[in-house]
Formats: structure tokens, C-alpha cells, sequence
């Protein structure tokens, strides 16, 4: 088949993968291939055993795999093919030299320009999909544009607003999608290029043009807003549990002010993911970097309620079960930092399991997709924590049950057959808040939701 265009992504990661897919799927038309360094990974994507879960993938791919789209180790020959390369690496934040804890780590971004500059010999659009600094396209476009050649690289920036869990969803039917290119007429004529992508399945009024700096911004902001609103009703529920007001009443009377909205107002024990704690660090660090303190400490105290959010969370179980949990066996519902999704990076669980450790509690840890990645994030430890797939195996002899994740599942299971194989009393702590509290109450657990006042038999 003659394909109408060629499309590359590098990296093939929760990012790349799904997007990639779903262009595929939308646009039979166009070769895309997906790359990446990692042979393993390359392979299950290759499977039916896909290296993230997200609902509806599979069914993605399995429609356009081998048909247009492919994924291989072999990055040289597929970028010297394409015309449009997506750069979709890692950007974590550093944890070494200056900026340490707060700048994005760009180097596996800068090998991958210096690479795409060594192996192409024609002229490319290269497109950020990694969450990168402001400016960061300008560096890019220094480097691949230095080549000793005489190819001319646009580059441009179009961040992804995927959320995990409904990333299909959201890659089919996108709020909007941002694409930011230099006002140039090269610059505007490869924006022209993507936005023609798009268009295939995106009403053309969603699909938004801007320049680069405030595409790459806008990513940033975006999810400083949204995790800004996170940190803000959870630092009412703190409020709500001293003067017995029910955080859920309040987040849905607020909810309906047209000028606040009611997305992303529900109290959890934190906010986790690749994104929100990265993003917001990386906008601390830019606004430092230009003398803005009183705007760098504004961001990053909504980092702060977070982490303050969590202690909290093992501050009421130490409280509440006599304040010593040593020795006891505690059962962590959920691992992964968000439903429908395998993904660990920065759960809150991860921080809750390590503080229960350091009370020498017995934590036991269970979920239906994130086991292996919780093992990886606990390796460190040993054999000091229990994995357990199944949810009332884990509960067995528990002296408490905390929620993390608001998997479906864990609303329909037997809680009369749980309690009477734990120790008693027996607690429920609810991080998300997805419980039946008062028909727990009456079962006999002693329940702390969040924001809300407790049900104690005592």
C-alpha cells in the first residue's frame, strides 16, 4: 500500500503508545511506526499482552497492527523514513546537579534530537509530545538545525492532555488539541502539515493553532490548575473532619457555581502520576530561574498540601488504632495512583506504604493491574512487604483495610466475609472515598472516610 504520509513516534511509553495507535486507527492512509529503545517493551506491544493497561487499547491497535502501524527497536531506519517525527521520551524531573528536585531532565530528549540530526537526510517536522519546559522547542530546533547537511528541521510542540484511565477516550474525542508552531511561513506550513492529522476525526474548532512558547506553557499551567484544585479540596477536607462537615457536601455545593465547575473537586488521600507533581515542579523551577519567588512558592505549596495530604492519611490510622500500629497487619486496597490503570509512578500509596513501614506496621499490598509495578517501586525493601492478588486473602488477619486506588471492584466485595477474617476491632480507611460508610459502620467497622466524621464503635 503507498501511504500518504509517514509518521514516526520515538518513545513508546503510556504517551507515544496509545496516540499513535489511535492516529493509526483514525487514518489507514498513513504509515505511523512507533520506536523504541526498549526490545521488551517493543515486543509486548507486538502482543496481545500490551506493557500499560488502558481500557479499550488493545482493541485499538489490534485494528490497525501490521495493517499501518508498527512498532520496532530500529529507531536509524525508521527516522531516516519519516516525515513527521513525534519525540515522546522521558523527561522525568532531575535528581542530580542544579535544579535538582524541580528541572526537567532533558538529556534523554537531547540524545534524541542529536540522533535524529546524525541519521536524517531530508528535511523533517519534529513535534514535542514530551511535557518539556517552556522554550525547550528553541534548543531543539539549535541543535537539529546545526546539522552540517543542509536539512531544515521545523520544530513544533503539541502537548498531550491524556488522562489515564480514559486516554482512549480522550485521544478520540480530545476537549482540544494544541498544536504550537514558530510564525513563520515554514513554521505555519508544517503546523498546517499536523493539523491535517488531526482533522481526519477532530472538528476543526477544536483543533487549536498558537505559537510555541505558549504551547509548551499552556501544558505546564494546565496541570498546575488541575492539580491545584486537587490540593485545594483537600486541604477542606482537613477542615471538614475537625468541625464535622462532610467534605462531599461541600465539594457539590461549590461544584455547582458555574464559575468554579465540579471536575476535579473530589478529596482523595493525593494526587499521583507522571504529571502533576513533575509539571508543577518544572513551573517552580522556570519561575526561579526569572527572579518570580512569590510565583515560585505560590506553585509549589500546592506540591506541599499533597505531601501534607498524605502524612495526614497515616497520621488518623496511627491515631485511630491507639496510636501504635507496629505489628499490625494493614492491607493497602490499590496501588496504582489512579482507577483503570497499571501505572505507580508517584501513587500516593507508594509514600503511605513506606511511612506505615517506618510505625513497623505489616503492610500487605493488593491490586488488580499495578502488583508489578509496585513490586519495582518497593524493591528496595525486600521482603518487607506482602503482595497479594486478591483482595480478601490480603485482608485476612488485617487489622485495618486502607483504600488507595477507587477501583471499581473493591465497592462489591463482601465486607461481612472480610471483617470476620480480620483482627477486631477492625478499620476502614477510605482515601477515596468510594465506600459504603454508614453500612460498614453497621457490618462493625470502625470507618474514617475523608472529610467526613468517623463511624467508631469505641
Amino acid at each position: 500500500m503507498e501511504f500518504t504520509k509517514k509518521i514516526l513516534c520515538i518513545g513508546a511509553g503510556y504517551v507515544g503508545g496509545p496516540t499513535m495507535s489511535v492516529i493509526a486507527a483514525k487514518c489507514p492512509q498513513y504509515k505511523v511506526t512507533v520506536v523504541d529503545i526498549n526490545a521488551a517493551r517493543i515486543d509486548a506491544w507486538n502482543s496481545d499482552n500490551l506493557p500499560i493497561y488502558e481500557p479499550g487499547l488493545l482493541d485499538v491497535v489490534k485494528e490497525a497492527r501490521g495493517r499501518n502501524l508498527f512498532f520496532s527497536t530500529e529507531i536509524d531506519a525508521a527516522i531516516d523514513e519519516a516525515e513527521i517525527i513525534f519525540v515522546s521520551v522521558n523527561t522525568p524531573t532531575k535528581d542530580f546537579g542544579e535544579g535538582a528536585g524541580k528541572a526537567a531532565n532533558l538529556q534523554y530528549w537531547e540524545a534524541t534530537a542529536r540522533n535524529i540530526a546524525k541519521v536524517a537526510r531530508s528535511t523533517k517536522i519534529i513535534i514535542e509530545k514530551s511535557t518539556l519546559p517552556v522554550r525547550t522547542a528553541e534548543a531543539m530546533c539549535r541543535i537539529l538545525n546545526s546539522n552540517s547537511k543542509g536539512i531544515r528541521f521545523e520544530v513544533l510542540s503539541n502537548p498531550e492532555f491524556l488522562a489515564e484511565g480514559t486516554a482512549i477516550e480522550d485521544l478520540n474525542n480530545p476537549d482540544r488539541v494544541l498544536i504550537g508552531a514558530p510564525q513563520t511561513p515554514e513554521g505555519l506550513t508544517a503546523q498546517n502539515e499536523v493539523v491535517e492529522i488531526y482533522a481526519n476525526w477532530v472538528p476543526k474548532e477544536r483543533i487549536v493553532t498558537s505559537n510555541v512558547w505558549s504551547t509548551e506553557l499552556s501544558k505546564l499551567v494546565a496541570n498546575a490548575f488541575l492539580a491545584q484544585r486537587i490540593s485545594s479540596i483537600n486541604s477542606i477536607s482537613a477542615l471538614c473532619e475537625k468541625t464535622e462537615a462532610d467534605i462531599t457536601e461541600v465539594s457539590h455545593n461549590i461544584g455547582m457555581d458555574s464559575r468554579i465547575g465540579n471536575r476535579f473537586l473530589v478529596s482523595s488521600v493525593g494526587f499521583g502520576g507522571s504529571c502533576f507533581k513533575k509539571d508543577i515542579l518544572n513551573l517552580v523551577y522556570i519561575c526561579e530561574t526569572y527572579g518570580l519567588t512569590e510565583v515560585a512558592k505560590y506553585w509549589e505549596s500546592v506540591v506541599e498540601m499533597n505531601e501534607y495530604q498524605k502524612r495526614r492519611f497515616v497520621q488518623t490510622m496511627l491515631h485511630a488504632m491507639f496510636n501504635t500500629i507496629a505489628g499490625k497487619r494493614i492491607a493497602l486496597f490499590g496501588f496504582a495512583f489512579k482507577a483503570d490503570t497499571g501505572d505507580t509512578r508517584e501513587a500516593p500509596a507508594i509514600d503511605i506504604a513506606k511511612q506505615l513501614l517506618d510505625e513497623h506496621a505489616n503492610v500487605v499490598i493488593t491490586d488488580p493491574k499495578a502488583l508489578d509495578n509496585a513490586r519495582i517501586d518497593l524493591e528496595e525493601y525486600g521482603d518487607k512487604f506482602e503482595f497479594i492478588d486478591d483482595p480478601y486473602e490480603a485482608a485476612k488477619g488485617a487489622h485495618a483495610i486502607a483504600v488507595m486506588t477507587e477501583w471499581k471492584e473493591y465497592k462489591s466485595l463482601d465486607y461481612k466475609k472480610i471483617l470476620a477474617s480480620m483482627e477486631h476491632p477492625s478499620f476502614i480507611f477510605d482515601g477515596r472515598n468510594i465506600l459504603d460508610h454508614k453500612a460498614l459502620f453497621e457490618l462493625g467497622f470502625n470507618v474514617f472516610p475523608l472529610g467526613q466524621p468517623s463511624l467508631k464503635h469505641y
